[in-house]
């Protein structure tokens, strides 16, 4: 099956067009761009569309996802990270969802995202009490129904929870304590065997999807199960996806256990690395961006999640002048609380003209836009595939109505992308060659039939949960006495990089 769209505006984040629009045709066959140009020409095709009043993108890449917390979505609001996990990921009582829970979450937010323009998602997937195969294989049967392109986590953490915060074996009860070491931990060997079997069943799957490895952060793993997932990672090519110093806790998790910051611990260990992608990167310091930099790494920037918790403003233009790969994403559905990256690209727009009243620094929406395309794709170690309008690449795009109320009056389209449209104008969304949304609707699955019964099965759910969430909640004023010790800690923050405002109690100065 041919298709051939002639003379529509086009952004193509390439490297000859970068987001500059120009108009243009576009021939597709099968899943791949088979050719674009200003004019091709009397070219045939079973399909021709006319590309008049519209406007063709890169599919958005959505670099980092936790789509497990799709069923907490609106429940938690003003807590920190630190205080919020307890309520989302449980230290104690974790029952994990049914398969068809899991499988109806997972499709609730591959839904929002594909009508939202996003054709990439890069979905860390942690289950309460931990993950089995088929409970991943519910994921990536979701992630297949629809017709989305996606990157699957297998994630995991193998120190004591209370081991990976500051303070809390002085500041947390023996009672309490006791409960929390109790519980099991995950062996690395049993780990590196399930990442082996699920890459060997899912990596590569329909050409679209494929396992990511995932360990969850520096200080939640020991240092041979990171050594031993990357070098997994670098036999299967899949991203080192990792968290690294998201709040001002995780700042003074790396001097209080390592004597050094995180991305320093990561670069001594031989962690950083052109495969290496890290979420959020607030808490860098200057040295911290320049061994990222020279490291050829990829942080993912979750603009519209930190400030939902409060972590902070990550350096956007410090990372980005340094040559840091740049990628933006959702994060979790609880901590935004959607997939649509149109929203973060606005905000990822908007909020850094407040870092610095040097407007030559600002963000511009085509910086934007690199970052939720081909930068995007490049973290996800995907550019050879998608993340720009190029031939030889798969035909992941999105077509815009270009007569709606986001892009009228018609001035600069990128600025238009970036601070006017919704995803409303949406028209037309392509995966891997196929319509998988026109005009709106969804043609793989049924929606209405999805959402109903996803809110069936939640409430069957809710009182499991809402029980584990009460158990937990023991933690809570024990977790809150930490959070204002570490964000009240000097620590170096004053050689940190972040565009972050002095917040009151950080003791920020100049030096």
């Amino acid at each position: 099956m041919s298709t051939l769209i002639r003379q529509a505006s086009i952004i193509a984040m390439d490297e000859s067009h970068g987001s500059t629009p120009f108009t243009g045709d576009i021939l597709i066959e099968a899943d791949r761009i088979k050719a674009i140009g200003t004019d091709l020409g009397p070219v045939k095709a079973d399909r021709e569309i006319d590309g008049r009043d519209r406007l063709i993108m890169p599919g958005l890449v959505n670099g980092h996802l936790h789509s497990g917390e799709a069923l907490f979505k609106g429940r938690y609001d003003n807590m920190p990270l630190e205080l919020w996990m307890l309520y989302c990921y449980p230290i104690l009582g974790a029952t994990p969802p049914s398969d068809r829970l899991i499988y109806l979450r997972t499709m609730v937010v591959a839904m929002e995202s594909l009508k939202n323009g996003v054709t990439t998602v890069v979905d860390d997937v942690y289950e309460l009490g931990g993950q089995s195969m088929d409970q991943l294989g519910q994921v990536f049967q979701a992630y297949d129904d629809i017709g989305l392109r996606a990157n699957v986590s297998g994630h995991i953490m193998d120190r004591p929870f209370l081991d990976t915060i500051p303070f809390a074996h002085e500041m947390i009860p023996a009672d309490l304590k006791a409960k929390a070491g109790a519980l099991g931990l995950p062996g690395r060997d049993d780990y590196l065997a399930f990442c082996k079997a699920a890459a060997g069943r899912f990596h590569n799957r329909s050409g679209r999807l494929r396992f990511m490895i995932a360990p969850s952060a520096p200080q939640r793993c020991t240092e041979p199960l990171m050594l031993a997932a990357d070098e997994l990672a670098r036999s299967i090519g899949s991203p080192f996806h990792t968290h690294i110093l998201e709040t001002k806790t995780q700042a003074v998790t790396g001097p209080e256990f390592h004597g050094k910051t995180l991305i320093r611990y990561m670069h001594d260990l031989g962690l950083l690395h052109s495969g290496t992608t890290i979420a959020h990167s607030i808490w860098v310091t200057d040295e911290d961006i320049e061994l990222m930099a020279d490291a050829g790494c990829s942080i993912v920037h979750n603009v519209i999640s930190n400030q939902k918790l409060g972590a902070g403003i990550a350096p956007m233009r410090k990372l980005l002048d340094a040559g840091v790969n740049v990628a933006l994403g959702s994060d979790g559905i609880c901590s935004n609380d959607t997939p649509r990256m149109f929203d973060v690209m606005h905000a990822a727009g908007l909020l850094h003209s407040v870092s610095s009243p040097d407007y030559d620094t600002w963000i511009a929406a085509s910086e934007v836009l690199e970052c939720a395309t081909i930068k995007g794709a490049k973290s996800a170690l995907l550019a050879h595939e998608t993340g720009s309008l190029e031939a030889g690449k798969k035909a992941d795009l999105v077509i815009l109505d270009l007569n709606t109320a986001p892009f009228t009056p018609r001035n600069d389209l990128r600025n238009h992308l970036v601070y006017c449209e919704n995803g409303s104008s949406i028209e037309t969304v392509m995966v891997n060659g196929e319509v998988v949304v026109k005009d709106g609707k969804l043609l793989r699955v049924n929606e209405a039939d999805l959402l109903g019964e996803l809110r069936e099965a939640w409430a069957a759910y809710l009182p499991v949960h809402a029980a584990i969430e009460q158990e937990n909640a023991a933690f809570h004023p024990h977790f809150a006495a930490i959070h204002k010790r570490c964000t009240s800690m000097d620590v170096g923050i004053n050689r940190y990089g972040s565009d972050m405002p002095a917040w009151k109690g950080h003791n920020r100065r100049a030096v």
